[in-house]
């Protein structure tokens, strides 16, 4: 059945059993500007900044705050280390030192090559989890943890291929880490995705006890041993063998690489986007055991939202077009709502581009089916969908080699999604909506619509990609009520959005801390932060300041932001 049909039977599917779904109320039809909630405003704050001085060379990508001792870490993978920072009482943070992750022994018997360097961290009890990759990214990487109040070396263990985001359980007893297991530069080899779930000592005093025997790992071999593939996980590319000295791994197993983690509250269970594929794992924590995986429902821009395809229309154009944004997120996170597991996802999108192997093209480049679309010449016009840049392996007519339908890279959007895979809410075109509005209400220029990360003006630039391209979402409670905080990459800044009824969110805010008014480009100095990357919230009690924060890591300015949160005056 092709992609197109299917996902029209899973949608018809999705609204038919709405009604049996105790989460809330049936989904109101999409609204692109629903307004913010008069009971629901936050206010953004910038607290301070910590400059790296490092420009489009991602100098700051990750954030890890340690409520114990103040310390926060910021994953400078330039450096290839954390740069660890201290946030002061009033929200600002400062430059304290740096930690390296080379030359480290493992519990294996290997110890991090020179050219090792840091991927991601997390911070739980006192306890700093470090994801390491070594110089070759085909060969399995480590988690090493330090004391995050000496930063004293407390051991480290192997992991898979690549690890890159990682997760405690809120207890602290257990790492998720997300082994992502790319490809060569020149895809001559392709390393198995994994997830490692490490048993963590109870105290920094017994990591004494650390061995390697505390690693367990979770792959996706079954499906190339007989049990069925979810329809709609998307496996593709060439057909390579892993590195030399890795165990046999059939093609699912490979082709499928673990992005980002995060667990839910209660420790169980952890939801790992597999970004290329466009699917969730769902990981037993205490089994070790992959318990689901779902495919994620496309945004379909003919009827949910209104899209701007072309950077080459001469400005902000949105409408209804003839193509589908598949999803592919990157940041995800869980929260939970009246029992159950919701899961939140940055629909970022991903291409693959390895060697002299791309899976996306320009549409105007495509032969299309001509009975398939209104008017073929029209459609690929550079003003219409010509310059977008769509998915070449999905939506094939069988023997004719031609497009019947249309897939681009990336929802432009977020979505909210039950733990069985249902999709609550998609905010299709609310995100390029709400930047339009502030444009014709004057809170933002015109070149600030798509604009890209690395260059000021460069407005509409990035609608023939991935628009302003969801990065990262983080969940904060404030006030009794639960907030989407949503990483805009390539515009910059972030967009918050009320998800206390996961099938009603509303918009609240937006915050960017780029300098609109400065022109120039990366390297360049006062143009503010540029390309958002990865975020976390700081709940009040955690917090310095007492009250609740949001840290963002702006990879391309290099720059780390500090916001506080808190309800606007009311009187």
């Amino acid at each position: 059945m092709p992609r197109s049909s299917r996902f029209a039977a899973a949608r018809a599917l999705a609204l038919s059993a709405a009604v049996l779904v105790p989460l809330c109320q049936p989904p109101a039809a999409v609204a692109e500007l629903p307004g913010s909630s008069p009971s629901a405003g936050l206010e953004l704050t910038p607290l301070g900044t910590h400059e790296t001085g490092v420009f489009d060379e991602s100098a700051a990508e990750i954030p890890a705050y340690d409520p114990d001792s103040g310390r926060l870490f910021v994953v400078n993978a330039h450096a290839g280390r954390l740069d660890v920072l201290r946030i002061a009482d009033n929200g600002a943070p400062r430059a304290e030192t740096t930690l390296a992750a080379t030359d480290l022994p493992a519990e294996d018997g290997s110890t991090t090559d020179a050219g090792a360097t840091v991927n991601s961290a997390v911070v739980s009890g006192g306890v700093l989890a470090v994801a390491v990759e070594p110089a070759d990214k085909t060969e399995r990487g480590w988690v090493m943890f330090f004391d995050a109040a000496t930063l004293r070396h407390l051991g480290g263990v192997r992991v898979g291929t690549l690890p890159d985001s990682l997760a405690f359980t809120p207890n602290g007893s257990h790492v998720i880490v997300a082994n992502e297991g790319e490809p060569a530069e020149d895809y001559t080899v392709d390393p198995e995705g994994t997830v490692s779930v490490i048993d963590v000592p109870r105290s920094i005093q017994q990591f004494d006890r650390l061995d390697q025997s505390a690693v367990r790992t979770v792959d996706f071999r079954a499906y190339d041993e007989g049990t069925p593939l979810p329809e709609g996980v998307r496996v593709f590319g060439p057909d390579v063998p892993v590195p030399d000295g890795h165990e046999e791994a059939g093609r699912v197993a490979r082709n499928l690489e673990p992005e980002f983690v995060s667990v839910d509250p209660t420790g169980r269970t952890a939801y790992v986007s597999l970004q290329e594929a466009d699917a969730i794992a769902a990981v037993d924590v205490r089994a070790a055991e992959l318990t689901d995986l779902w495919p994620l429902e496309d945004t379909d821009w003919s009827v949910d939202g209104r899209l701007d395809p072309s950077n080459k229309d001469g400005s902000i154009h949105r409408a209804h077009h003839p193509v589908s944004g598949v999803p592919m997120p990157d940041g995800i996170d869980v929260y939970r709502h009246r029992g159950q597991d919701v899961i939140v996802t940055a629909n970022e999108g991903d291409g693959r581009e390895w060697g002299e192997f791309t899976d996306a093209e320009r549409v105007k480049e495509l032969q299309l089916c001509q009975d398939a679309f209104d008017d073929v010449e029209a459609l690929q016009q550079n003003a219409a969908l010509g310059r977008l840049h769509v998915l070449t392996d999905l939506g094939v007519r069988a023997g004719e080699n031609c497009h019947e339908s249309l897939y681009a890279l990336g929802g432009r959007s977020f979505s909210i999604y039950t733990a069985e895979g249902e999709r609550l809410f998609d905010s299709a075109g609310m995100i390029e909506a709400q930047i339009e509005r502030l444009i014709e209400a004057g809170e933002l220029p015109e070149h600030a619509f798509n604009a890209n990360n690395d260059e000021t003006p460069s407005g509409d630039s990035r609608s023939d990609d991935k628009g302003p391209e969801p990065e990262d979402v983080v969940i904060g409670e404030v006030t009794g009520r639960t907030y989407a905080f949503v990483g805009l990459e390539r515009v910059g800044g972030v967009m918050v959005f009320d998800i206390t009824d996961p099938r009603n969110a509303s918009y609240v805010d937006y915050v960017n801390g780029r300098d609109w008014d400065a022109a120039g480009e990366d390297g360049d100095a006062g143009l503010g932060d540029m390309g958002t990357e990865g975020l976390q919230f700081v709940s009040g009690s955690d917090s310095p300041t007492g009250q609740p924060l949001l840290i963002v890591a702006n990879e391309v300015s290099g720059s780390t932001t500090v916001y506080g949160v808190g309800t606007p005056d009311r009187r």
